[in-house]
């Protein structure tokens, strides 16, 4: 189990501009990992109104189900690390582990485990590396059928410095800031078009 704060900014990149940051950074397919999240929530919404939102992620050597909660600066994340075919049967079962760290943080937002269930799913191609503003993420998700876009995304440790560094890094690539909603978000207007 890990907790952590995430602090990270975010703009939304057209296919060109994707494409072009990839050269840029030498990125090539060796580069990038797909993995596949699965987002839950219980019938009445308790996590989207508690402006939280818990994922199982898989990946191709592990997996792990996070849950993101708000507090002051960023993002606190609750995260269990899983193999990948705990989380393939937790996905099955829409389930996530029981008399964890993840189901205590749950609870103190009054959801009980029973409750949840899969809400939405997406498969997102990344490429994450490290630059001297802090960690880079370049991302292509996929929303089923309904198409797919592009983020690039700024993981910071301070929210100060890392802001002044995000649009400092969309001078120097050549970026318009266009803001991206989580991926939850997105998922979720994707699979309702």
């Amino acid at each position: 189990m890990s907790q952590s704060t995430e602090i990270e900014f975010k703009t939304m990149v057209s296919a060109r501009d994707f494409k072009r940051i990839m050269t840029y950074y030498h990125v090539t397919a060796e580069n990038i990992t797909q993995q596949t999240n699965c987002y839950f929530d219980t019938p009445d919404k308790k996590l989207k109104k508690a402006n939280a939102g818990l994922r199982i992620r898989l990946l191709p050597e592990y997996a792990e189900v996070t849950l993101k909660t708000p507090q002051k600066e960023g993002l606190l994340e609750t995260t269990e690390r899983l193999t990948p075919t705990e989380a393939q049967n937790y996905v099955k079962l829409q389930q996530v582990p029981k008399d964890g760290p993840v189901e205590k943080k749950l609870a103190t937002l009054d959801v009980a485990i029973t409750q949840l269930h899969i809400i939405s799913q997406l498969t997102t191609k990344r490429a994450e590396f490290p630059i001297n503003a802090g960690l880079l993420a370049l991302d292509e998700s996929f929303y089923g059928k309904s198409g797919h876009d592009f983020e690039l995304e700024l993981e910071v440790k301070d929210i100060k410095t890392g802001k002044a560094a995000f649009d400092q890094l969309l001078e120097e690539l050549n970026l318009p800031y266009l803001p991206a909603e989580n991926k939850i978000s997105r998922s979720l207007k994707k699979m309702q078009s």
